[in-house]
């Protein structure tokens, strides 16, 4: 009869959405982890309209996050405002500042880390060093304070985007950066900091394990497949302890297209 037919559709589908339901929990937990610079985006430049779209795609698909060195206003400006709404995940300064689904999760101090005494003379080395320093330009902002690090740029982060452009350039064959790292590993070998080159123009300065491995910390149990992206992962890479860590699969990038080919590669191909 119709009621019957009726009532073995409805059994039908109600094994159906079981079936289905039982298929996701068996399914691993996938968290898609993504530098910004050089991964997203042109370094400091923001995502293009086509990026946008696939991320917003990608994002009904798996959880996704944003682990990035710089701070959040920064991170907004490339990925757009109220990006820590948007991910799942957001983690500014290498996950220092860490965002859940827009709620702030935890912060971590330099400032508190070091003391003031410590900090002040790191401040007024680099300093001293800087001035002492001939590069192509010379413009303002030669340290940055932010909450869990120091980004520290031997041109001055005020420079323009042409400026940028050209000491990179420029730094590929002087190697001022690592000159500049390497320097004050020696000065400040007991202060248990750890330089991350990144970026055109600058460096990060944080303690020893706050790397961006420190994000994983709020999702390892949660997920099991942690999948990373990045461009700078080789060593002195500020992507390369993550890239490197264990809890993660590593992917070598080389621009936000590429960034697309071996996400649909890696994950979406395989969901």
């Amino acid at each position: 009869t119709r009621r019957d037919a009726t009532r073995r559709d409805a059994s039908e589908r109600a094994r159906d959405t079981a079936n289905a339901r039982t298929h996701r929990d068996m399914s691993p937990r996938v968290l898609a982890l993504f530098d910004v610079d050089g991964t997203l985006t042109v370094p400091r430049k923001e995502a293009d309209d086509v990026m946008k779209r696939f991320m917003e795609d990608l994002r009904s698909r798996v959880t996704v996050g944003i682990v990035g060195g710089s701070d959040l206003v920064k991170i907004s400006e490339q990925l757009g405002e109220g990006v820590e709404r948007e991910y799942a995940y957001l983690f500014s300064e290498n996950g220092l500042v860490a965002y859940k689904d827009g709620a702030l999760l935890a912060k971590q101090s330099l400032k508190a880390f070091l003391g003031e005494d410590k900090l002040k003379r790191f401040i007024n080395f680099v300093l001293h060093y800087v001035a002492d320093l001939d590069v192509p330009v010379k413009r303002g902002t030669f340290i940055e304070f932010r909450a869990g690090m120091l980004n520290v740029s031997p041109i001055g982060r005020n420079c323009s985007q042409e400026e940028r452009d050209e000491f990179e350039r420029f730094d590929e064959k002087a190697g001022v950066r690592k000159a500049m790292v390497e320097t004050l590993r020696k000065e400040f070998a007991d202060y248990g900091l750890t330089y991350s080159i990144g970026g055109q123009i600058s460096f990060d300065v944080f303690p020893q394990g706050w790397d961006k491995t420190y994000c994983l910390q709020f999702v390892e149990n949660d997920f099991d497949v942690i999948h990373f992206f990045g461009d700078k992962t080789y060593p002195g890479g500020n992507d390369h302890e993550i890239f490197e860590s264990p809890k993660t699969i590593g992917h070598t990038v080389t621009s936000p297209e590429d960034t697309r080919k071996q996400v649909t590669e890696h994950i979406l191909d395989k969901l």
